[in-house]
């Protein structure tokens, strides 16, 4: 088996003065890492958004999965002239989205629900208490559609709202596409590749998927996934990255 020596990251590149374990992989197992965002994310404008028949006055709640969820569900309401009445409701995914509210309300624990765990099911029992509010989830054009269907199940209808897209970024030119292992955070990262190297085959490249959709994305294209995280072993996918070099890189 040929070993790991070039590895793409397909995220940005760590902010500096932030901790960035692929440095510290780099540095243990004698790769190099290259930082590449594959996808974009696009805002809906006003006329394109209103095909959807939504109102999101409609709404007493609202659900965010990202900090970039709150700021399309903003920046939009201020295209659509809307004023969030201060009455709204915020469901967040976890602590730091609903601490990121703070840059477009005045924070009120009371009016803040994050999840626990990064897990939308642990908001059920609050939400379970509140049987007149109405749900407004904040999602992607390629939002999931069984989280909506989890809710249902549990007798809490949740209206989703597309409010921004997710596009592929052209790749340069310049830059050659010869990885050994690529790192994948998103379905769309595949699609991605698929958009800027069409007949693109995957021989010995190694692929390594953050997240059972993604994996799944992955092997819908026609590709196999090599390493996938979290798992009952690897919680996250640089122990899962760094397990699979200490076996091949030696």
């Amino acid at each position: 088996m040929s070993k790991v020596r070039k590895i793409l990251i397909s995220q940005p590149n760590p902010p500096s003065g932030h901790h960035n374990p692929y440095a510290d992989m780099s540095k243990q197992y004698g790769v190099e890492t290259d930082f590449f965002q594959l996808i974009r994310l696009e805002g809906l404008d006003a006329s394109t958004f209103r095909k959807q028949h939504i109102n999101p006055l409609d709404y007493t709640a609202v659900l965010f999965g990202s900090t970039l969820a709150v700021d399309h569900y903003f920046h939009l309401c201020e295209r659509l002239r809307i004023q969030v009445p201060e009455s709204m409701h915020y469901y967040c995914i976890s602590d730091a989205v609903g601490n990121y509210l703070q840059h477009y309300i005045q924070y009120r624990k009371r009016r803040v629900f994050p999840a626990a765990d990064h897990d939308y099911m642990s908001l059920l029992p609050t939400m379970k208490r509140r049987p007149q509010e109405k749900y407004l989830m904040v999602v992607s054009d390629n939002y999931n559609e069984a989280l909506i269907q989890q809710f249902k199940e549990h007798g809490i209808t949740v209206q989703p709202a597309v409010m921004y897209h997710t596009l592929p970024v052209e790749w340069p030119k310049e830059k050659p596409f010869d990885y050994d292992m690529l790192v994948l955070f998103t379905p769309q990262a595949i699609m991605s590749i698929k958009h800027n190297f069409p007949d693109w085959e995957q021989g010995d490249t190694k692929i390594a998927c953050l997240g059972a959709k993604t994996a799944e994305a992955v092997v819908e294209a026609g590709y196999h996934v090599d390493i996938q995280a979290p798992s009952p072993l690897f919680p996250s996918i640089t122990a899962a990255i760094e397990d699979y070099l200490e076996k091949n890189n030696g």
